[in-house]
């Protein structure tokens, strides 16, 4: 009998058409697309094997998201989720060395918007997915496949839609396990030699955005002007944009500087002035450590005025906010005293913070898994800086993590191909991180 393909024989192929899928999401529903024709095409690749495949478009025409679901043998069990998104962030092709939608394959990488964030997933997913089926694996409990739209917007036509919408899709699932979490940091160790340490995500910072608004007397451009909306804003702004808050250690991650002391024999004192130095050293992955620190308030967006001669009378930024968990208080209090009076402040979007503990079963079968591929490595638990479609799953009781299995070479810096210039994912990692995920989803 002729054996099923092997899921890594086609994960190169399966991610190379999924990033020529123009899958943009601009934040915009009028100029967004693709995501449909991409969902549908998803579910022609599990249909083709057996799958029943559920298609919802969620809120808005175009939104789409497919749902397959393959039977475990515990029914009893709660089932696992496996999620992705399809959507990407906009991409200027001039700025490429590659077209970002050209899905090319050279120099030992798949290339193009969406081959980290998240198309790698995504491939891997259709693949072990695809060899289950073909070949008659019974997991031990139920497995989900979720593949959903809006994630780069924070989920209001994808996840947060099909939570609040349609519950069933999420039937008996318990846990969860996604993007940003599972690839390689190597390190090197105290006794010589390096250590690859797999990071899983088991906390998110929440995702506030702000809308800051300063209304002060319209009038004349050629008079003076003593309190102009404009400059209190752009005061204001500058005031926040340059402000370093508190520094907290979560759980998450002091379990994760404790780890990599460990093994490298580097000191992390959280007592020490200069702790944000020390996790700069780590390179690359020093900017997401480094951002779990503290909260962070950056400007993003500023808005004011209709005519050179005209002061207008208001002035408008958006502030992009990041917030720890059990912060939120603390950090409205101290954004009060940062701006004073006489500047508006809103909140446009709350996604709240996420966190887990780095325990139990599933936890056990990931680290099973890379063992089994990878020997000498380590499982640690990190914190994301950013955000993702778990904190809309969590509020259905989800236990969710991150976890994309990739082995990664020692001198990439992953952390800038997201959402950067020249996306690209190396294809041994791609080979890798499905034979890793196969035996985690026949294990879980």
């Amino acid at each position: 009998m002729t054996q099923p393909q092997r899921p890594a024989d086609e994960v190169v192929d399966l991610v190379s058409t999924l990033i020529r899928f123009d899958t943009t999401n601009t934040g915009n529903p009028d100029t967004t697309r693709g995501e449909a024709e991409c969902a549908r095409w998803v579910a022609d690749q599990l249909e083709a094997v057996g799958y029943q495949t559920v298609y919802v478009e969620s809120g808005a025409p175009g939104r789409g998201n497919v749902f397959a679901r393959l039977a475990g043998a515990d029914p009893g069990r709660g089932a696992l989720m496996i999620h992705g998104h399809l959507d990407v962030v906009p991409a200027e092709a001039a700025d490429w060395s590659v077209h970002p939608f050209s899905g090319a394959v050279t120099d030992g990488y798949v290339w193009g918007r969406g081959a980290v964030d998240m198309k790698n997933m995504v491939g891997m997913m259709i693949a072990v997915a695809r060899w289950l089926r073909r070949a008659g694996v019974v997991p031990p409990r139920d497995l989900v496949f979720a593949f959903v739209a809006d994630e780069e917007a924070g989920g209001t036509y994808g996840c947060k839609w099909l939570v609040e919408n349609r519950p069933d899709l999420f039937d008996r699932v318990t846990e969860a396990v996604g993007e940003v979490g599972g690839f390689s940091l190597t390190v090197p160790r105290r006794d010589g030699g390096d250590r690859r340490l797999y990071l899983i995500e088991t906390a998110e910072k929440g995702m506030q955005w702000m809308r800051l608004t300063a209304r002060r007397p319209a009038g004349h451009g050629s008079f003076v002007h003593d309190d102009n909306a404009v400059t209190a804003l752009a005061e204001a702004v500058a005031k926040l944009g340059r402000h370093r808050f508190p520094l907290v250690l979560t759980d998450a991650v002091g379990e994760f500087l404790a780890a990599v002391a460990e093994e490298t024999g580097h000191t992390f004192d959280p007592a020490s002035p200069d702790l944000d130095g020390m996790v700069a050293k780590l390179g690359p992955i020093g900017r997401i450590v480094g951002a779990t620190l503290h909260d962070t308030a950056n400007p993003t967006m500023l808005s004011a005025g209709y005519k050179a001669n005209v002061i207008p009378a208001s002035a408008e930024a958006v502030v992009d906010c990041r917030v720890l968990p059990g912060r939120r208080a603390a950090f409205e209090r101290e954004l009060d005293e940062l701006l004073g009076p006489g500047i508006e402040r809103e909140w446009i979007t709350e996604l709240p913070p996420y966190e887990t503990t780095f325990d139990g079963d599933l936890v056990d079968a990931m680290n099973t898994a890379l063992l089994a591929a990878d020997p000498e490595s380590r499982i640690v638990p990190y914190m994301l800086s950013g955000g993702t479609d778990a904190k809309h799953f969590a509020r259905l009781g989800i236990r969710c993590f991150g976890f994309t299995p990739l082995r990664l070479p020692p001198e990439l810096d992953f952390a800038a191909l997201f959402h950067g210039v020249d996306e690209r994912i190396p294809v041994d990692s791609l080979v890798f991180g499905t034979e890793v995920l196969t035996r985690f989803l026949q294990n879980c």
